[in-house]
């Protein structure tokens, strides 16, 4: 059965309800980068779509290509990130990941960086051997980088650490990231050089920052 169906290596990026038990699916996939799917029967409480449909699943996806849509049947997962699930700030991070790789997202185009990427900064998360945070800034420079909008270095004020850590992401292959720690202060001021380059580079808000932003001053 599976030969007749479109295999695409991927992640949920996001999911919501249609209809009485069906799921729309957004999945950032290698292949065809980001393409949304119907999930037919995927809220029924034995179906098995369920599991596979929730957002942070990575798999081989397997789909049945209408002329106009997409729809899921069944996947091979590689990773659940079960643990990751499980702490609701970690969720809120991983949220917003998921809607910053959406909005560069492309769909028919190949999105092996931006994949790779993607989950890299999950395993990050999930282990938590760097701060939350800096996973959070490496993240977001890397991705605008693949996308072509980025600076060599910081344009806010920084100091030799910081900079020095601006130049190792960008130069850095996404298999070596999320390896090494910042001084709090240099923390702060990469946070904020990076926080300054989205401003300038991305022309949209996005509801996964403010709910994570709020969640982790409370």
């Amino acid at each position: 059965m599976s030969d007749d169906l479109l295999k695409l290596s991927g992640m949920v990026i996001s999911s919501e309800p249609i209809g009485e038990y069906d799921r729309r699916v957004v999945f950032l996939t290698r292949e065809r980068g980001k393409i949304s799917a119907f999930a037919r029967g995927a809220r029924k409480p034995k179906s098995t779509l369920l599991a596979i449909s929730t957002p942070f699943v990575f798999a081989n996806f397997y789909f049945y290509e209408g002329s106009k849509s997409y729809t899921l049947k069944h996947a091979e997962v590689i990773d659940y990130f079960s643990n990751l699930k499980q702490d609701l700030e970690k969720v809120c991070y991983a949220s917003y990941f998921a809607e910053f790789a959406s909005y560069y997202g492309k769909e028919n185009l190949r999105e092996p960086d931006a994949l790779n990427l993607l989950y890299k900064a999950y395993k990050a998360l999930e282990k938590e051997t760097i701060n939350k945070r800096l996973i959070k800034s490496v993240f977001e420079l890397k991705l605008m980088q693949i996308n072509g909008e980025y600076t060599l270095s910081p344009r806010t004020p920084a100091g030799k650490a910081t900079t020095y850590a601006w130049s190792q992401v960008l130069e850095t292959p996404i298999q070596g990231l999320f390896q090494f720690t910042l001084a709090k202060n240099s923390l702060d001021e990469f946070e904020k050089g990076v926080d300054y380059l989205r401003k300038h580079m991305v022309d949209q808000e996005f509801s996964s920052l403010k709910i994570m932003e709020t969640i982790t001053k409370s």
